[in-house]
């Protein structure tokens, strides 16, 4: 499935996706400090990164544009369904990968204007 019938299909406006690998299908990411995740709207992709920040042992992942000062938290709306939600990072950054969970593609129900 592409990824626009993967955001049209669930009512979605975009998919946060790891970083192209070459293929068509929508890629998982890892859920840590850094790593590489686009958000895919049709023939649009912005290209950003994970911050993640913890309070002791809640974790909370943060989506930022290449050149955008702008965080958008992952807020959680069921499976694989994510709001970015504009707000600045809560706790201290998370060291050594941490979480580092692998998610699937998440749909993304509120999408910024970028």
């Amino acid at each position: 499935m592409s990824l626009t019938a993967l955001a049209d299909a669930n009512a979605g406006c975009a998919t946060l996706v790891g970083a192209p690998s070459g293929s068509n299908s929508p890629q998982g990411f890892q859920m840590r400090d850094g790593e590489p995740v686009d958000l895919v709207s049709g023939a649009k992709v912005v290209h950003g990164r994970l911050l993640v920040f913890s309070d002791d042992a809640v974790f909370r992942a943060y989506w930022q544009p290449d050149n955008s000062p702008e965080k958008y938290v992952l807020a959680n709306a069921g499976v694989n369904t994510v709001r970015l939600v504009s707000t600045p990072p809560q706790g201290t950054p998370a060291r050594n990968g941490e979480p580092g969970t692998a998610v699937a593609p998440q749909l993304v129900l509120s999408c910024p204007a970028l």
